[in-house]
């Protein structure tokens, strides 16, 4: 036992001994290192500071460690408590301040971060930083993000012809500063794929495609910019990201998992897009249309974004423990949504990282602690348990007057969950532990302090809270939403983590464009359609997205925006992209939401066996064909093609999807009913066409993946069409075209029609056919 113990010893002590010396001479080399000339605390020292020390000396006073606060300078100066001779830091003397000390010791007893606290010590880098940090005089910053934006100055740069607007200026001003130089840009006819997938969702036909390329015109881009804007399929586009943040679904969830009829307000979202309703307006209807005065029914039917969640209708939950599950939810979306925060970390607890208290979480769920609601409401049961309470009623007047942009298609009763707060003030606790039921003190409606104070002015209620949002000092309104758009046109945000603009998310990495995007938009009335535009002219979106292995290797996520995005396409947007490119798509704007084709008894699997959606009713008709976003989301068994694809499932606002490449997609593509109809469907068209066999797979191919084949690609198609001709059997014929219930001409011979289709069907597995490049 004892030789274990002292070979444990030695083993310990080497490890030190080994850290100690490399982390010496590491030090050392790290001095030739490019350090900035000025350490920015916020830049460049808060970072570490937040992964390697706020665990244990941060905003969280259920976890703090020796009464010490690195995130306060006023904490971080004082004596400390355990020997009132020493101090965490001593600006300008890295010697006397402890917090050097602990990072550089090779005494496991004094070294930080302890090696029990799981967390990594920091590197030689790190500790180069800090040094100078503190010799520079260990000077602390106010949070980036909460410091409202002011407008920099367009920054010079030495490439004069390459920007065509200020947004061109900063991004190049970094490019150079790094020493990169943008691609020249794209081609017309990817370029056109891009920008109607950006701003429809959909890829262009050929006769857009066909005029768009005769354009010689000087403008002729900003011109297809401002068409595919005014078309109505731009409201669709720009909806389905903030249907994933409003978490909109066709059914309450939980066990029984019941139909509700929220479509109303998705045709609503569309609506105000295509009216381009000013974000600030857009926001405000949502958090509080009620309670406006003299508010119309639009600005009613808008609130239903806070009634998206989850709502339960099991016998025998506790009322009062789903009601307060159902506030939650709205204050973690408002606080991730449109503050960009992780507002819900201080939900049972002070925010181990950022300067949100326990207290400052209720305060805000205060603002929706007040709505007209139960827990529980009915059994699931007829139409009436479609809409829950507080709601409102569409008539056909209404859908015929004020609320015209809703598709009613029948003359029945049309209910939507919406806002509407109880005649009497609901108290607020503090909630221990996050528990419904253990109150705490007793709160009031308010902000947090380190975001903007909730001051007198503002109405104690939603629409004060709206008043604070978009108050001229909040820092984080605009910039959150700038940078939602920005992610939404080039696949990653200025920020990268869309929903954390506190201490554990990511720094800007183009800090200038970001603020001067922010100050922009609010003072230009807070328009989206004009940011739009801003950002689809610039000469940064338009670059060609060839990846050259140099910027592959110095910048592989294209963070210095040296040449165009390249990702795969939305989940919805594939189905789209399937449809369109066939023919077959339904371009009607909203209504009810449709069940395309699905396997079968997935539904059945995860059902109560009660209520409409206990089995799965397929549509047919013109409704098999519907956009995505159509496609009827049941949250228990979300739409399984899209599921696969990284769709939410809309359990829960989700500002920023996941990107991921699976083999299940890749058998999606060969394999889902919808494509192989497609691809039949397409194949009996191009038949139909009095020109030759290389001529109709030249179409295919232009029809789907939006540019002309190269000659290479040409000879493949077509000997790849010439072999399947003579291997394909008529029994083989009949089984492959035996998919999806549009009807088969009958004077087309179907062993050709089944080769062609086979062409098709390649040419839609192409990963360009998907890709946005």
């Amino acid at each position: 036992m004892r030789l274990k113990l002292f070979y444990a010893l030695v083993f310990v002590a080497v490890v030190s001994i080994s850290f100690y010396a490399c982390h010496s001479s590491s030090e050392k080399s790290v001095a030739s290192e490019d350090i900035p000339e000025t350490i920015s605390y916020n830049f460049n020292i808060r970072p570490i500071l937040s992964d390697k020390c706020f665990k244990c000396h941060g905003p969280d006073a259920n976890k703090r460690q020796a009464d010490l606060r690195l995130d306060m300078p006023e904490s971080a100066y004082k004596a400390l408590k355990d020997d009132p001779q020493a101090h965490a830091l001593v600006p300008g003397d890295p010697g006397a301040s402890e917090l050097y000390r602990r990072i550089t010791t090779s005494d496991s007893n004094d070294m930080m971060p302890t090696p029990k606290s799981g967390l990594k010590r920091l590197t030689p880098y790190e500790v180069s930083l800090i040094k100078k940090w503190i010799q520079q005089g260990a000077k602390y910053e106010k949070h980036w993000a909460f410091v409202p934006p002011k407008l920099p100055a367009v920054p010079e740069v030495e490439n004069k012809t390459w920007p065509k607007n200020e947004i061109d200026h900063f991004v190049l001003h970094k490019q150079e500063q790094k020493g990169f130089t943008p691609n020249p840009e794209a081609d017309k006819e990817r370029l056109l794929k891009r920008l109607c997938l950006d701003l429809n969702g959909l890829p262009p036909d050929l006769a857009t495609m066909d005029r768009f390329l005769a354009d010689k015109r000087p403008d002729a881009y900003e011109q297809m910019v401002d068409e595919l804007m005014a078309r109505p399929q731009y409201g669709e586009k720009m909806a389905l990201h903030w249907l994933d943040i409003a978490r909109y679904a066709d059914s309450h969830g939980y066990q029984d998992d019941n139909y509700r009829t929220q479509w109303p307000w998705r045709d609503w979202v569309i609506h105000a897009y295509n009216e381009n309703l000013p974000y600030k307006d857009f926001i405000t209807w949502q958090l509080a249309g009620d309670l406006m005065p003299n508010h119309t029914k639009e600005q009613l039917l808008a609130t239903g974004f806070n009634r998206n969640h989850k709502i339960t209708e099991e016998g025998g939950v506790i009322d009062e423990e789903y009601r307060i599950t159902y506030v939650t939810d709205r204050t973690n979306t408002f606080g991730k949504a449109l503050l960009g925060i992780t507002l819900e970390c201080a939900h049972c607890h002070d925010h181990k990282f950022d300067p949100f208290s326990q207290k400052d979480y209720y305060q805000v769920f205060s603002f929706f602690n007040s709505v007209k609601e139960p827990g529980l409401q009915s059994i699931v049961g007829g139409p009436e348990t479609y809409a829950k309470r507080p709601m409102m009623q569409i008539s056909n007047e209404d859908a015929k007057g004020i609320l015209k942009f809703i598709n009613k298609q029948d003359t029945g009763r049309l209910i939507v969950s919406v806002m509407g707060d109880s005649e009497a003030y609901r108290k607020t606790y503090i909630l221990k532990r996050g528990n419904y039921d253990l109150h705490g003190d007793e709160v009031f409606p308010g902000t947090p302090k380190s975001i903007l104070p909730f001051n007198g002015t503002y109405p104690k209620n939603r629409l004060g809270l709206a008043e604070w949002l978009f108050d001229d000092k909040n820092p984080l309104t605009a910039r959150v939403y700038v940078n939602q758009v920005w992610e939404e046109f080039f696949g990653r945000g200025i920020v990268k983590t869309l929903g954390d603009f506190g201490m554990q998310g990511d720094l800007p990495s183009n800090p200038e464009l970001l603020d001067w995007l922010a100050v922009d938009f609010k003072t230009h009335g807070w328009n989206i359609k004009r940011l739009v535009k801003q950002i689809v002219t610039s000469a940064t979106y338009r670059q060609s997205a060839v990846i050259t292995p140099d910027k592959y290797k110095n910048d592989p996520e294209n963070v210095l925006l040296a040449r165009g995005p390249r990702y795969r396409i939305p989940a919805e947007f594939v189905r789209d992209m399937i449809l369109a490119s066939s023919g077959l798509l339904n371009k009607t704007i909203g209504g009810p939401s449709v069940n395309p084709y699905q396997p079968p008894g997935l539904w059945e699997s995860t059902t109560s066996g009660r209520g409409q959606l206990a089995s799965y009713k397929q549509v047919h008709g013109p409704n098999l064909y519907r956009r995505g976003m159509y496609t009827l989301i049941k949250r228990t068994s979300p739409p399984v093609e899209m599921a696969i694809f990284d769709a939410s499932n809309r359990d829960q606002c989700e500002v920023q999807r996941l990107r991921t490449n699976t083999p299940l997609q890749a058998l999606e593509m060969m394999n889902d009913p919808t494509m192989l109809e497609a691809a039949r469907v397409l194949a009996a068209k191009l038949l139909k066409e009095n020109n030759q066999t290389k001529d109709k797979i030249y179409e295919a191919f232009r029809r789907i993946i939006c540019r002309k084949p190269t000659e290479k690609e040409m000879t493949i198609l077509n000997d790849y069409y010439a072999g399947q001709l003579r291997s394909i059997n008529k029994k083989d014929a009949a089984e492959l075209l035996n998919v999806g219930e549009y009807p088969i001409p009958q004077d087309v011979d179907k062993i050709t029609l089944a080769a062609m289709m086979k062409v098709v069907d390649t040419i839609y597995n192409l990963e360009e056919a998907i890709t946005k490049t």
